[in-house]
């Protein structure tokens, strides 16, 4: 798949990390000039990819030190929170020997908002322009997306699709939703307005309160630690972010043009999930042509946090098809 109108340009990363993008270019070809080493092998490096409407999306890459063995998977995190959120599966996967890369969505950790309104479609047009700088040419890449990060992951896979079929079908491999739909999220203007909120905001900074606001997103046996990861991430979020997120999904439904996506994919759903509700994630499965669903007992929404093993384990089953 060609670059398109989200195709973007490689360029060091806005938060000053010094020699990332040579980090990265480096990590795609042998996994460690310029990086920093982590535990187990794995080797992470940061850069940031520049957008058709200028937005800097600051994007981590991590790689078994001895380069990548396995197929390359691309990871899009949900509103309000950020690439961070999926460091327990990234490090699982690269240990087994894929490339992982994560990346702030426009607006959220260390991502400029760009110029052009967030949506549906313009988030899936980021995605895209991660995949074509940083997934080398001619590899099927997997996707997985969680929440907000799915909407993305469906609109852009529904667009190739639609387009050319043979060239989708030999750039994107599968897709793995967590915690997503492709109906049903018109929030309610209420919420809208509450994600916007100053004084919601400030009670977020709040440990014991803004846990306790957010503690409908998570099952309700979940350690402290991602409780904590789960409120930082949301209230560092920008609250005018935040609220366009959650807007943007008003009248969204991308069943009709799943059918036409043929690869594998899998859609995980927490039982307690109170933020996407379980039966739009089946009906999501039931959407595409070869979906297949999954029900986590007693996990909430935020999955890549609740479930990392379990999200990387469908991950590379995926990948290794």
């Amino acid at each position: 798949m060609s670059p398109g109108a989200g195709a973007g340009v490689l360029s060091a990363p806005a938060d000053g990390t010094a020699g990332a993008a040579g980090a990265v270019g480096a990590v795609g070809a042998s996994g460690t000039a310029g990086a920093r080493v982590a535990a187990g092998a794995v080797v992470v490096a940061d850069a940031t990819v520049r957008t058709d409407d200028g937005a800097r999306l600051v994007v981590t890459v991590h790689a078994p030190a001895g380069g990548a063995r396995e197929r390359t998977v691309v990871l899009a995190h949900g509103w309000a929170a950020g690439r961070t959120v999926w460091e327990g599966a990234a490090r699982v996967l690269a240990a087994g020997g894929h490339r992982v890369v994560s990346f702030d969505q426009r607006g959220h950790g260390s991502s400029t908002p760009g110029g052009e309104p967030i949506g549906v479609e313009r988030l899936g047009r980021d995605l895209e322009a991660v995949i074509e700088r940083l997934v080398p040419a001619g590899e099927a890449v997997v996707v997985a997306g969680h929440s907000g990060g799915g909407f993305a992951a469906l609109s852009l896979a529904a667009r190739w699709f639609a387009a050319d079929p043979r060239a989708a079908g030999g750039r994107l491999h599968a897709l793995v939703l967590a915690a997503s739909a492709a109906h049903g999220q018109d929030t309610p203007a209420s919420e809208v307005r509450m994600m916007g909120s100053a004084l919601f905001g400030r009670a977020l900074g709040v440990p014991w309160l803004g846990r306790r606001l957010l503690a409908q997103t998570l099952g309700p046996k979940v350690a402290l630690g991602a409780q904590e990861a789960n409120r930082r991430l949301f209230a560092a979020t920008d609250r005018g972010v935040r609220a366009a997120c959650f807007a943007s999904t008003r009248g969204m439904d991308l069943r009709a043009a799943l059918a036409a996506v043929t690869v594998p994919a899998v859609v995980i759903a927490g039982e307690a999930d109170k933020v996407v509700d379980p039966k739009d994630g089946r009906a999501l499965a039931g959407a595409l042509a070869h979906g297949r669903f999954e029900s986590l007992p007693a996990a909430g929404h935020m999955l890549p946090l609740e479930a990392p093993h379990r999200l990387a384990a469908v991950i590379a089953e995926l990948a290794g098809r």
